[in-house]
C-alpha cells in the first residue's frame, strides 16, 4: 500500500511537472509577444529595455509554474517540492543592478569625455558675416505650432479628420531654414476611416517670413507614429532591426520636398552607459521602405540625427570630466557646462534648470548654438558652442560675455513698457561682433520686434519691426560700416511724402500681420486698396465698412486719414 502510494505520489508530480512546464512556457511566451508588439524593445544585450523585458518574462514563467503545479498538488493532497527556479529572475536583476553600478562615470571618466569630439575654433572665421537675414533662423516651437495650427485650421477638409504634430523639426531647406511638421490621425477612428490613403501632407514654416504652408503629398503617408498596429512608423522600424536602439523618431523633408521620417541609432560605449550615435534609420511613410546609414555615410539633405539634447548632455560631460573625476567633485579646474535656464516651457511643471539652443544654418546643414558657462552658475558665458546636428562635429570659441538669460533680460528691458518676451536668441556674427538676435513676443505669441544684442558689452542693444532693419540699426550703433546696404526698404509714416488725396468710400477692411506688425488695408468701392501701419493710426481702428473718410497718400501707403 506505502509503495503504491508512493509511486503514485511520483505520477502526480511527474505530470504536475509537465504541465506546470507547460502553463508558463504559454504565459512567458505570450507576455514576450505582448511586450514585443506593444512596447517595441531592442534585442541589444546592451539595453536596459531587453533585460527588463527578460526579467518580466523569465518571472512570468516561474510565477506560472509554480502556482500550477501548487493548484494541482492540492487537488490530489500532495505538498509540491520548493521551487528553486524563483531564484533567475532575481539573479538576472541583481547582475542588471551591479552592471548598471559597474556603468557609472566615476569607473569610466575618460570613456564618457571623449564621448563628443570638441575642436577649438575662431568665431570671426567659422561664422560668416550675418547680413543675409534669410538664413537667420528664430522661430521657436510655440511660434511654429501657432502659425501651423492656423494654416491647417482654415483647410476644412483636412482639419476635421487631422491634427498638426507637436514635433517640429528645424531643417535647411535648399539652403534656408525651415520648420517641418507632419499631420497626425486625430485619434484611433479617424486613423481607422483614413488609414488607406494615409496623411495627406504636412506643414511647413519659415521662421524668417513668420508664415506657414501646407504641402500635400503626391501620394499618402501610410507609416507614421500617430498610426496604429502595422502602419505605426516605431514598430515598422522595430520589427525590420529588431536589435537597433534607435530614438529621436523625427520628420524631415528632402531637398525636393519629399517626406521622410528619421531616427536615430544609437550605440552604448560603456556597457549600459557612453551613449553615443552610431547611425540613422531612413523610413519613406508612403511604402514603408527603411534603411539603415551609418554616421559617415548619412544623406547630406537629413539634418537632425545628433539632436540638441544629446549634444548638450555630451558636452556636460565632456566640460565636467575632460580633468578627471576627482577634480569634478573638489578643484573643479577647468569645469564647465552649457548653460541651463528655468524652462519657457508652459507643458512642463518641473522648475529644475534646463539646456537649451538655438539654431545656425551654416553649409547646407543645421547647427545647435548654445553658450558655455563655469559651473558656478554665474550670469556670464566663458565660451559658445557650435555642433553639427547631422555630423556630431562641435566647435568652441573662447569667447566671455552675456549669457542668453541675460542678454534676453536686456532686450526685454529695451521694450519693458510693452511687456514684451524674447524667445531663446541665436548667436551671429555683425561686423565681427558675437551677437545675439531674437524676436520679441506679446502675450499672445505674435512676434512684434526683433532684438540685437551684443555678447560681450549687453547694454548695446537695438530692437526694430524687421530682422534687417535690426541688424541695421545695431551696425550704426556699433560703429559698423556699410549699414546703409541692408537698411530696411520700408519707411515710417514721417517719411512718407503726400503724393495724392481722395475721398473714399470703405467697400471692407483687412488686418494683417506682417513681419511682427499689424497693418490696416483699406478697400475703397472701386477696389482701390490702400494701407497704413496700425501702430502709426490707430484711429483708424474704429473705422468700419460704409464709412466715408478723406485720405493722402503716397503710393498705396496711408499719410494720413481723417472719418467724414
Amino acid at each position: 500500500m506505502i509503495k503504491e502510494r508512493a509511486v503514485r505520489h511520483k505520477a502526480v508530480n511527474g505530470n504536475n511537472n509537465i504541465i506546470s512546464w507547460i502553463a508558463g512556457g504559454v504565459a512567458a511566451l505570450a507576455v514576450f509577444l505582448l511586450i514585443n508588439y506593444f512596447l517595441l524593445p531592442p534585442w541589444n544585450v546592451k539595453s536596459i529595455e531587453f533585460w527588463a523585458m527578460v526579467i518580466a518574462v523569465t518571472f512570468v514563467f516561474v510565477f506560472v509554474r509554480y502556482f500550477t503545479m501548487l493548484a494541482q498538488c492540492s487537488r490530489y493532497g500532495y505538498k509540491p517540492k520548493k521551487d528553486s527556479l524563483f531564484l533567475i529572475p532575481v539573479v538576472i536583476l541583481l547582475l542588471v543592478v551591479i552592471a548598471n553600478v559597474a556603468s557609472a562615470v566615476i569607473f569610466h571618466t575618460d570613456a564618457y569625455s571623449s564621448l563628443l569630439k570638441v575642436e577649438d575654433a575662431v568665431f570671426e572665421e567659422d561664422l560668416q558675416e550675418s547680413l543675409n537675414t534669410d538664413v537667420i533662423a528664430l522661430m521657436d516651437t510655440k511660434s511654429a505650432k501657432m502659425l501651423g495650427g492656423r494654416e491647417i485650421g482654415t483647410l476644412s477638409n483636412v482639419v476635421s479628420q487631422f491634427d498638426v504634430s507637436d514635433d517640429y523639426t528645424q531643417i535647411d531647406l535648399n539652403g534656408t531654414p525651415k520648420k517641418v511638421a507632419a499631420l497626425n490621425y486625430a485619434g484611433f477612428f479617424k486613423w481607422r476611416n483614413n488609414k488607406k490613403d494615409g496623411i495627406p501632407g504636412y506643414i511647413i514654416v519659415d521662421p524668417v517670413s513668420m508664415s506657414a504652408t501646407y504641402k500635400s503629398c503626391d501620394k499618402g503617408m501610410i507609416y507614421v507614429p500617430s498610426a496604429y498596429f502595422g502602419q505605426n512608423a516605431y514598430r515598422k522600424i522595430r520589427f525590420k532591426y529588431p536589435t537597433a536602439m534607435f530614438g529621436n523618431l523625427h520628420f524631415e523633408v528632402d531637398e525636393s520636398g519629399q517626406p521622410f521620417y528619421v531616427a536615430t541609432v544609437y550605440k552604448k560605449t560603456v556597457i549600459f552607459g557612453g551613449t553615443t550615435v552610431k547611425g540613422a534609420i531612413i523610413l519613406n511613410p508612403v511604402d514603408g521602405e527603411c534603411e539603415y546609414y551609418d554616421l559617415a555615410d548619412i544623406p547630406v539633405w537629413v539634418d537632425d540625427v545628433y539632436d540638441g539634447d544629446l549634444i548638450c548632455e555630451q558636452y556636460d560631460l565632456y566640460g565636467m570630466y575632460q580633468n578627471g573625476f576627482i577634480n569634478s567633485l573638489f578643484g573643479k579646474k577647468g569645469c564647465k557646462q552649457v548653460t541651463k535656464y528655468r524652462g519657457f516651457e508652459e507643458e512642463s511643471d518641473d522648475d529644475a534648470p534646463v539646456s537649451d539652443y538655438g539654431y545656425v544654418s551654416k553649409d547646407g546643414d543645421i547647427w545647435i548654438y548654445t553658450g558655455v558657462t563655469s559651473v558656478n552658475n554665474d550670469s556670464s558665458n566663458i565660451g559658445f558652442l557650435l555642433a553639427n546636428e547631422r555630423t556630431g562635429e562641435a566647435h568652441y570659441y573662447n569667447i566671455a560675455g552675456a549669457d542668453e538669460t541675460s542678454a534676453m533680460a536686456a532686450a526685454e528691458g529695451e521694450v519693458q513698457e510693452k511687456g514684451y518676451q524674447a524667445s531663446f536668441p541665436s548667436l551671429i556674427n555683425i561686423d565681427g561682433n558675437p551677437t545675439y538676435i531674437m524676436v520679441l513676443k506679446d502675450a499672445s505669441g505674435l512676434v512684434k520686434l526683433y532684438a540685437a544684442v551684443n555678447v560681450e558689452q549687453y547694454n548695446y542693444v537695438t530692437t526694430a519691426a524687421t530682422q534687417k532693419e535690426c541688424i541695421a540699426k545695431y551696425r550704426r550703433l556699433m560703429g559698423g560700416e556699410g549699414a546703409e546696404d541692408i537698411k530696411d526698404d520700408t519707411k515710417d509714416d514721417e517719411e512718407l511724402e503726400a503724393t495724392g488725396e481722395a475721398v473714399i468710400s470703405i467697400k471692407d477692411i483687412k488686418y494683417i500681420d506682417i513681419d511682427g506688425n499689424t497693418y490696416i488695408y483699406l478697400i475703397d468701392s472701386e477696389d482701390n486698396i490702400y494701407r497704413a501701419k496700425a501702430g502709426k493710426h490707430e484711429e483708424m481702428l474704429l473705422l468700419k465698412a460704409g464709412d466715408k473718410v478723406s485720405i493722402t497718400f503716397a503710393g498705396k501707403e496711408i499719410v494720413s486719414c481723417d472719418k467724414k
